[in-house]
């Protein structure tokens, strides 16, 4: 069975941008690539899990939103780094969705067409959903990221972060898994 790192998008991999849709002003964190390449190194297959309500919304398409997403995964080859799947969940928060986080369903496909152990497995992210995701999907650990809304969510909801670990970004997230004994 593979070990995974499920990733959030906006707020993790890059800078939030209210309903970013342009590859423009795509802003990738530093030290984003070298932290991916060493956990895919170290045998995680790595997967963007992320939603979009914009679209549903009505303010981008699903081809924006395939166009800034593969140009963060291009971007990211620079550096070596294989994305395995890109999941999105294009419905506003108030439509049906089999997706959505805090849903599970993404990590659930994942394990099924990866062969993934969830419990050696990682969600991070920079909010309470990604978080939850994780937990409802059983992996090891969910981990959230101070970048995007992580420090202001540590600040105000410091006691619904239950066993999550915090670190100020993806590089530290990455180096705090990397630490961790194999399981």
């Amino acid at each position: 069975m593979n070990r995974a790192v499920f990733l959030d998008r906006d707020g993790t991999l890059i800078a939030e941008k209210n309903y970013l849709c342009k590859i423009e002003d795509v802003e990738i964190f530093p030290g984003t690539g070298v932290a991916l390449r060493r956990l895919q190194d170290a045998g995680f297959k790595l997967f963007i899990v992320s939603n979009q309500s914009g679209v549903g919304r009505g303010y981008f398409t699903l081809a924006d939103v395939d166009r800034v997403n593969g140009f963060v995964a291009a971007q990211l080859a620079l550096d070596g780094v294989r994305l395995e799947q890109v999941y999105i969940a294009p419905e506003a928060p108030d439509q049906p969705s089999r997706g959505r986080k805090p849903s599970p369903q993404f990590l659930l496909d994942a394990k099924a067409e990866f062969g993934l152990d969830l419990a050696r497995s990682y969600m991070i992210g920079d909010k309470l959903i990604d978080l939850e995701c994780g937990w409802n999907a059983g992996v090891r650990k969910s981990l959230l990221v101070r970048t995007g809304y992580g420090a202001e969510l540590e600040r105000a909801a410091a006691g619904s972060l239950g066993s999550a670990v915090v670190t100020d970004g993806l590089p530290t997230a990455a180096s705090w898994i990397l630490g961790q004994p194999a399981a």
